[in-house]
């Protein structure tokens, strides 16, 4: 790998990311682990919840590989693709609205000053009522696919939940196995608000901001008959990601996800970023 890397931060409702311009193909596959664990570490180098490389595509605009801060390839991220929209336009990738190639299929996104639309993958994997064992208590949860794996409880009180513990055992809890499923807790707050809380896959503890999370969650929640489309997320970073859907369940469709963005910087990262 090349001794200096160009690379842009951008951030969408709290998570962050490194997005490296690969559209050349200069940065081998092989190295992509290494580099990612190395330099998503908060402290040491530039630090982030994820890695996007923006390569060619012959199905869209550009394509993605997104590696979380662990090293491992996930197959979507929605707050990722929201900023991969941002970066797209930054750097005259496609023109006005722009389609994206990932392991969850082509994803559409509109952008307008700093907030993007973004079109999502059709979820699959419903199921509603799953009983989990956890350590001194059952819980009730709601799954769905929304390009990853989601499990959603429902709480009175999403303040009150022990996050990382509890999180941390559905995420690993062998109903899930052996991918493993992110751990959603959400509150109701309205006809059509929810509070939600995420511990995320592959970051491994508590996120500011899960989209693909909001967006399960609230499918989810309507399903239930909690609340009506178009849903406000409030996320852990108090920002608002809205939902749009349509149907229920499984028979859900046209699904749309709409947040802020945060170009934070441009820079170069030197071979410290990337040393042991």
């Amino acid at each position: 790998m090349e001794e200096n890397i160009r690379f842009t931060k951008l951030n969408g409702s709290g998570n962050d990311f490194i997005f490296v311009d690969n559209m050349d193909q200069s940065i081998d596959a092989d190295k992509m682990i290494d580099f990612v664990r190395r330099v998503c570490r908060r402290g040491l180098s530039v630090g982030a919840d994820g890695v996007m490389f923006i390569e060619p595509s012959e199905r869209a605009d550009f394509k993605w590989r997104f590696f979380n801060a662990d090293g491992s390839e996930a197959e979507m991220c929605g707050n990722g693709g929201r900023c991969a929209v941002r970066f797209a336009k930054q750097h005259g990738i496609g023109s006005g609205d722009v389609s994206f190639e990932t392991i969850a299929g082509v994803i559409d996104g509109s952008i307008e000053g700093s907030v993007v639309k973004l079109r999502m993958t059709e979820v699959f994997d419903f199921k509603a009522g799953l009983e989990v064992a956890l350590k001194g208590r059952s819980v009730v949860l709601d799954c769905l696919n929304t390009g990853v794996p989601h499990a959603v409880e429902f709480v009175e009180d999403a303040e009150a939940v022990a996050l990382v513990d509890d999180g941390r055992q559905i995420r690993y809890h062998e109903a899930f196995a052996p991918a493993g499923t992110n751990a959603n807790f959400c509150q109701v707050t309205g006809p059509n608000s929810l509070i939600l809380r995420t511990y995320e896959r592959g970051v491994e503890d508590e996120t500011l901001a899960c989209g693909t999370g909001a967006v399960a969650t609230a499918i989810l929640a309507a399903t239930r008959g909690l609340v009506e489309p178009p849903v406000e997320v409030c996320v852990r970073s108090d920002e608002i990601l809205t939902i749009f859907f349509s149907g229920r369940g499984a028979e859900v469709a046209d699904i749309y996800m709409q947040g802020e963005t945060r170009l934070v910087y441009e820079g170069e990262m030197s071979e410290d970023a990337m040393r042991a």
